[in-house]
């Protein structure tokens, strides 16, 4: 896998984690331990994703 398909890859975990989030969000009680997970994972695969990008 060449790197800009692995960034393509990440952007699109980063969005299908985004909408998740939001899904959780919008229920009527929302699972605090889901989100905290989510967003962990959305800021992990950004932070590679930004790794990826800064890479030669």
């Amino acid at each position: 896998m060449s790197k800009s398909d692995r960034i393509e890859s990440l952007k699109v975990k980063h969005a299908e984690l985004e909408a998740a989030l939001r899904r959780e969000e919008l229920r009527p009680h929302p699972d605090d331990a889901a989100c905290h997970r989510l967003k962990r994972e959305k800021l992990a695969v950004k932070d590679e994703m930004m790794r990826m990008a800064e890479a030669p």
